[in-house]
């Protein structure tokens, strides 16, 4: 399935000196996983435990402001410069592992934190795998 990320990579006209396939995928993922995290800390706002999730909140808060600003320097292309692209994906990688096993704790009281934690899994694992490919 060819995504909305992956149809603009291929219509760019700066080169692109990283496999556009796994700039895609983790582009999406980066996506995905800032509405999951701001959709769970919406939602743990909302438990009746909510001075229990303090922790989740934050770091949903923050896994949620890192990977959309990682996404948008992703997106762009001119004037590229994949010292800054490392960065943050090595800071997504922190961010998400730390979100997933903050929500992880939750995830058996917590339907909210089993998906945002499943979100913060993938999209660490498409950074990782983008970090490898960018090299």
């Amino acid at each position: 399935m060819t995504t909305t990320t992956m149809s603009m990579l291929e219509t760019h006209p700066a080169e692109i000196n990283v496999d556009r396939g796994k700039l895609a995928v983790a582009i999406d993922a980066l996506i995905a996983c800032a509405e999951t995290c701001t959709s769970c800390a919406d939602a743990c706002l909302s438990e009746k435990s909510v001075a229990d999730l303090t922790k989740c909140i934050r770091a949903n808060m923050d896994c949620a402001d890192v990977c959309e600003a990682t996404a948008r320097v992703l997106s762009r292309h001119t004037g590229y410069d994949a010292n800054i692209s490392r960065a943050l994906l090595a800071a997504c990688v922190t961010v998400c592992g730390s979100c997933g096993d903050e929500c992880g704790s939750h995830a058996a009281m917590h339907e909210h934190c089993r998906v945002c934690a499943e979100a913060c899994r993938n999209c660490e694992q498409a950074c990782r795998d983008l970090l490898a490919a960018i090299g």
